[in-house]
């Protein structure tokens, strides 16, 4: 069963099993144990799989870190280290809290350095085909795991940890519809910190899941809440522990009202392609240095109401973080509207599947609906549907991760 999904997973990639190097080494990983106690024989095929994955995660490592960007090239300034008038000291004091109930060899594996590679680690995919770094909540004791949910609480809006939890839910769900393999478990999500908190000092945390990837960056009382990973499947759960858990409904209707707000020629400009794939993310893992230019409808060609619609669809996303940064970072977006773009793959009609991007100086979002992969069964795999959602969330030229604003910092001798 686990081949199964993993062969489906390279199928959504568009990688093709053949094409992986048939001479691998299929001897050295015999077993695979996902932090369940047991080992299983792993088949040879999900070595070489694993490998595949390793290898496209080290090769977006080995460049470095540029940030989004279009074909003119970063857009400098953009970030500058300022006050927002905003207190970060609950985070901080959550994270210490946090730290606390660790010690010794667990922190080595937990805690790194603020400059470290592990910020650009991360992946949606699910522990079958990635290893992660850091501990998981359920090899978390109760009050180790009742501070990583603080710290959570702490840092996102309501909905935004709200939204995390119910994404959470969605991997249980997969497990019941899958025979409960042990790499898909609502628990399965991985903690890590970078630097020690501080007032003063960059730090940060990051939770990497399936699903769910969540990299937060704080320096001072600025906070920088990208690569956001945030998707499911399924999108409504009809069965099992968690019947009736739905995620991502309010982003997929007012990314289709907007659409469907324009004129006939606006949505001409926008739609990039009528013909909606399985997989139209173009900002996922390992994608930390794409040029991607601003394409479809400006938003200065909009109406006020219109730009009020997607002002109100960027607050969607923007709104995980805790309230008072989230207006801070919306002022940001609102400084920069005109020259924001909006572009949309797919139909329009009320059922249509789509994609759309929000792209602008200052962030840039990816909704798209996938085509079914953990549900057996579900339709065609290269067919997307409404039940499989991803989203992405970046700081573009050159700041997710809190980069350009830890680069200033540290050119100041810092």
């Amino acid at each position: 069963m686990l081949y199964r999904l993993i062969t489906i997973f390279i199928m959504m990639l568009g990688i093709s099993l053949s094409g992986c190097n048939d001479s691998a080494e299929t001897n050295t990983e015999p077993k695979i144990s996902v932090e369940s106690g047991s080992e299983k024989p792993v088949d040879p095929g999900l070595i070489r799989v694993r490998k595949m994955f390793a290898k496209m995660e080290a090769d977006n490592l080995a460049k470095a870190y540029k940030g989004v960007e279009s074909s003119d090239g970063i857009q400098e300034g953009v970030f500058p280290i300022t006050s927002t008038g905003v207190e970060t000291k609950p985070i901080v004091d959550a994270a210490h809290d946090f730290l606390t109930q660790f010690e010794g060899e667990t922190l080595n594996g937990m805690q790194f350095d603020v400059q470290d590679a592990e910020w650009r680690k991360w992946s949606n995919v699910d522990n079958g085909i990635y290893e992660r770094q850091g501990i998981s909540l359920k090899v978390m004791t109760p009050p180790q795991r009742a501070a990583a949910f603080a710290l959570m609480r702490t840092s996102l809006s309501a909905k935004g940890l709200k939204q995390s939890r119910d994404i959470m839910k969605t991997d249980k769900t997969l497990s019941e519809l899958n025979n409960n393999p042990p790499h898909l478990d609502e628990q399965l999500y991985f903690f890590t910190l970078m630097g020690t908190p501080s007032l003063t000092e960059p730090w940060g945390w990051q939770i990497d899941g399936h699903h769910l990837v969540i990299n937060y960056f704080v320096i001072g009382d600025q906070v920088v809440m990208s690569p956001v990973f945030m998707g499911g499947e399924p999108i409504h759960t009809t069965s099992g522990k968690y019947t009736g858990n739905i995620i991502l409904q309010p982003e997929q209707i007012l990314g289709l009202e907007l659409m469907q707000s324009f004129t006939v020629e606006q949505q001409q400009k926008a739609t990039i392609s009528k013909k909606k794939t399985h997989n139209d993310n173009r900002a996922s893992a390992n994608n930390d240095n794409i040029v991607l230019e601003y394409e479809g409808l400006s938003v200065a060609a909009m109406t006020q109401v219109q730009k009020s619609k997607l002002l109100e669809l960027v607050e969607l996303y923007i709104g995980n973080m805790r309230e008072a940064h989230a207006a801070v970072k919306m002022q940001d977006v609102k400084k920069h509207l005109d020259e924001t773009w909006f572009a949309w793959i797919g139909d329009t009609e009320d059922e249509a599947v789509f994609y759309y991007r929000v792209h602008s100086p200052v962030v840039l979002i990816e909704f798209d609906h996938q085509g079914p992969i953990g549900i057996p069964n579900a339709g065609p795999r290269d067919v997307a549907t409404r039940n499989h959602i991803h989203t992405v969330v970046r700081t573009p030229n050159g700041n997710d991760y809190g980069k350009d604003l830890l680069r200033q910092h540290l050119e100041k001798g810092h």
